[in-house]
């Protein structure tokens, strides 16, 4: 059985990183969590454009996020870092996330702290005692049946339902088949298509689940903007390369699913237990960035993203393998693009041949191995909404 290098948890799951994420738990704490992790080496952070003035429902959404992130395999320790009035109260977001890892969790607080120089000052002293911890941790070997793989699509042109994620597909068939788990995301894109995954479901529940989330997406735009979701779905990129409707976009997409059943169906940002194996589905938005922080939230350890257009997109704490069908996409992208399947296309690889070299990249990535987007510290996040701000 195929094994990668890790680092495990208090909850015995592998990360195959080990950062120190500074987490804002609102957009108010953004820029002091960034100052702080920029002093550090090994440190982690990102734009946090939520965590106040919402609702009930949106806030939950951030709260999973907030505590998903923490949460996942690949963050060592965490730094929380809140202005001190927001919604995603600093106190709370520890305690949800003391329910679901007993990982180390510091907290700042700018207001109590004393200001912006003050809070920094505290924030880079836990960052460094944990990156410090983090440094002396050593990597065990792991079978890749502890591997949750996130998959996205995006930037789409006709090469990547012809190639791109046909490719993903069977690697999700074989890490299916190897005992590990996948995740199949983008709701939208699965309308038109959402019959053919329904059909997949291993019992009734899962069946209905599929059609279910679909058709709430759908009626959710029309309940709040009155709007079909077809209006700004394919987008102008997508139809620019040759996409001309979201059924066509959708058979595309739901390729990366490969062929296996579908065992269960997860609301966004969830956690994905890690006794769950096979293929799941992720209840996520078509945003890409919005998309993979839910999966990244559930406890995926590492992305492949097939983009026909071309992408700059990574994560901050979950490695994103970009891959490409379209040969000029990739050569003009190649700064950002790291695995070419356009060699199906063009007649010389097979998708099976293709497989296994993207197999070996994941793999690989798992070891250490950079990402273009991570070489490049790109690091860009978005979050679902239920609803305006309030």
């Amino acid at each position: 059985m195929t094994e990668f290098y890790g680092y495990r948890r208090p909850d015995g799951r592998p990360g195959i990183r080990n950062y120190v994420l500074v987490l804002p738990t609102s957009v108010c704490a953004s820029d002091v969590a960034n100052i702080i992790a920029n002093q550090v080496e090994g440190a982690v952070s990102f734009h946090n454009q939520v965590g106040c003035s919402q609702v009930t429902s949106d806030l939950e959404m951030s709260f999973d996020f907030e505590v998903g992130f923490a949460a996942n395999p690949n963050v060592y320790a965490v730094v929380l870092v809140s202005l001190g009035c927001e919604g995603c109260q600093c106190d709370e977001v520890a305690d949800r996330i003391a329910k679901r890892t007993t990982k180390p969790v510091e907290k700042v607080i700018i207001q109590e702290a004393g200001g912006t120089l003050r809070a920094v000052e505290q924030g880079v002293r836990y960052a460094k005692q944990f990156a410090a911890e983090a440094a002396m941790m050593r990597k065990e070997k792991f079978p890749i049946t502890e591997l949750l793989l996130a998959t996205e699509c995006g930037g789409s042109d006709p090469t990547s339902g012809l190639a791109a994620n046909n490719v993903i597909g069977a690697l999700s068939d074989r890490l299916v088949d190897e005992g590990a788990a996948t995740i199949l995301s983008e709701t939208p894109e699965f309308i038109g298509g959402e019959h053919l995954l329904a059909e997949r479901g291993v019992t009734p529940e899962v069946h209905d689940r599929v059609l279910e989330i679909v058709h709430r997406y759908e009626e959710a735009v029309r309940r709040a903007c009155g709007e079909d979701i077809r209006s700004g779905n394919p987008t102008p990129g997508n139809k620019a390369g040759g996409i001309t409707t979201l059924e066509e976009k959708s058979l595309g997409c739901i390729h990366r699913g490969g062929s296996r059943p579908i065992s269960q169906v997860y609301d966004y940002a969830k956690e994905i237990p890690a006794e769950q194996k096979g293929l799941v589905i992720m209840d996520t938005p078509g945003n890409d960035p919005s998309s993979m922080t839910g999966m990244a939230a559930g406890g995926a350890q590492v992305c492949v993203f097939s983009t026909g257009r071309g992408t700059a997109l990574g994560n901050p704490i979950m490695p994103v393998i970009k891959i490409t069908g379209n040969a000029s996409t990739y050569a003009k992208m190649e700064d950002n693009i790291d695995f070419d399947a356009s060699r199906y296309i063009k007649g010389t690889h097979s998708i099976e041949e293709l497989q296994q070299e993207l197999y070996d990249m994941v793999v690989d990535t798992c070891n250490g191995r950079q990402t273009k987007s991570e070489a490049l510290g790109i690091n860009e996040i978005a979050v679902m909404r239920t609803c305006n701000y309030v």
